[in-house]
């Protein structure tokens, strides 16, 4: 019977596996879907405390993962299938190669994954022109054009803020009016740096010689036409997609499929804790993950404790 088990190895995960490994917990961590979180398909991160030139972001995740098991903290390979609780009232979490473990507390950090386009060359171009996130790449792509797709708050709410170091913003959506907020829609269309390309997909992405974006294929959906747009970086604004479908009726989650907690990162289920992206729709940054991890570690600890066992 396992004291801790953390599903999932991003910022929130490992955050967590620091904690509870300090308190001599012998965390057992289950990789989850991407070993590493969304920060190993990101080149350098600047925006993380303590970096002041900057980290790459597989090299942030595997000071992590050492400081981590420097203090007792065990990494399995694994992806878990489901997690129930069982009427002793410990959980049984069950990995897709069908093996089963028990552990007292389990802390979910499987974060949440970006919908992308689903175009051949998508997932060789994140980090080299493709991104899910502006407050992290944004200032990577000063005085050059970029393109945002998506038709929401988040879109409408990237492209303002890439505007602050983009020299042209193109805003790319399959309709003629926007879905954001009123508020949040009339922001962005009022920006002079703003061109918003209605009725229109990306296609394609175009590449230079050295694999980097260089533009983007436009095609109206009303014409038929396609177009080249010229842009140095997509960042692509359709929403996330939360990891959280393997936990069944444990969890609560809203209208989007992130965890609902109901104080500090506990959820419905006692004993069980959610960190990171896979709760957080608002934020969705490194650091706000790790913050996150810090306190359901040390929430686990509490219940542990309460509970008598050590």
């Amino acid at each position: 019977m396992e004291n801790v088990i953390i599903i999932g190895t991003g910022c929130a995960g490992f955050t967590a596996a620091i904690y509870t490994g300090r308190a001599n917990l012998k965390p057992l961590i289950l990789s989850g879907m991407l070993p590493g979180g969304q920060l190993t398909t990101t080149t350098e991160v600047e925006n993380f405390p303590g970096f002041p030139n900057g980290i790459m972001g597989p090299e942030l995740m595997m000071n992590m993962q050492t400081q981590a098991e420097k203090f007792g903290a065990r990494i399995e390979y694994s992806n878990v299938s489901s997690v129930k609780k069982a009427a002793a009232g410990h959980f049984e979490i069950t990995t897709e190669d069908g093996v089963v473990r028990e552990a007292h507390t389990v802390i979910v950090a499987t974060g949440a994954s970006p919908r992308h386009l689903g175009l051949p060359n998508e997932k060789s171009l994140i980090g080299h022109g493709l991104t899910s996130c502006a407050t992290c790449d944004g200032a990577f792509y000063r005085n050059v054009p970029v393109c945002v797709i998506g038709g929401g708050d988040s879109a409408c709410e990237e492209a303002s803020f890439l505007t602050k170091f983009a020299s042209k913003v193109y805003l790319i959506h399959r309709r003629d009016v926007l879905r954001a907020s009123k508020i949040m829609a009339d922001r962005a269309l009022a920006n002079p740096k703003i061109e918003p390309v209605w009725n229109s997909t990306v296609s394609e992405y175009l590449t230079d010689d050295k694999g980097e974006m260089r533009a983007v294929t436009l095609e109206n959906l009303v014409t038929g036409a396609k177009s080249e747009l010229e842009v140095k970086c997509v960042f692509v604004a359709i929403g996330h997609i939360p990891n959280a479908g393997f936990l069944g009726d444990l969890v609560d989650t809203d209208e989007n499929g992130y965890i609902v907690q109901t104080q500090g990162t506990r959820t419905k289920t006692e004993g069980l804790f959610a960190a990171g992206d896979v709760a957080d729709h608002v934020y969705r940054q490194a650091i706000t993950a790790a913050g996150q991890g810090c306190a359901a570690g040390l929430e686990a600890e509490r219940y542990l404790a309460d509970k008598g066992v050590h």
